[in-house]
């Protein structure tokens, strides 16, 4: 079994911000293959799946972003997965906005959501999509860009951004997550 976690916050306040990128992956799977997020529990929202004969959950954390280990550690052992059966989507400032980067550890990069996760699970050892949003171009507060919406003119480069991040995705229900790492962050 594996487990797909997009980071975000919950509530339509903020859908569609650029802190939502690990929502709007997972929104994109749900709708390409007519899934819905039916299960709710562990503070998440959940989906169970079997894609290319290998269960999936889906989730996405209810906890908000910088608690997102709470949701995810209780997930985890309740259906007894490890570390490396899992890979949590997340946006990132250090990648320009259409870079996507697959990466099987790391620290946490000032990300707190990310933070979380590594403090839940007592590992920087897991899979991830780091899922570029750029830095922004006026000196505004980082909270205030993070939770900002994608502008007109970056609609091209996010939608090319979630469907490449859905299509790595997508290789890892048949490849090794290093497969698709090089596969991918070409």
């Amino acid at each position: 079994m594996k487990c797909i976690v997009g980071l975000g916050n919950p509530g339509r306040k903020y859908e569609k911000t650029r802190h939502n990128a690990g929502f709007m992956v997972i929104d994109y799977l749900l709708e390409r293959h007519n899934w819905k997020l039916e299960k709710q529990k562990f503070n998440g929202l959940y989906t169970m799946e079997t894609w290319e004969d290998e269960k999936v959950i889906l989730l996405e954390p209810q906890t908000f972003m910088n608690l997102s280990g709470e949701c995810l550690r209780p997930l985890m052992d309740f259906y007894q997965l490890e570390p490396e059966d899992v890979v949590v989507i997340y946006d990132d400032l250090d990648l320009p906005l259409g870079k996507v980067k697959l990466r099987q550890t790391g620290g946490h990069g000032g990300h707190n959501g990310v933070r979380s996760i590594i403090d839940h699970l007592g590992t920087k050892q897991f899979n991830r999509i780091r899922f570029g949003i750029g830095r922004p171009v006026q000196p505004i507060p980082v909270i205030d860009y993070v939770l900002g919406k994608f502008s007109a003119d970056e609609q091209a480069a996010l939608d090319d951004s979630i469907e490449h991040a859905a299509n790595a995705l997508e290789a890892w229900m048949r490849d090794s997550f290093q497969k698709v790492m090089n596969d991918y962050n070409k």
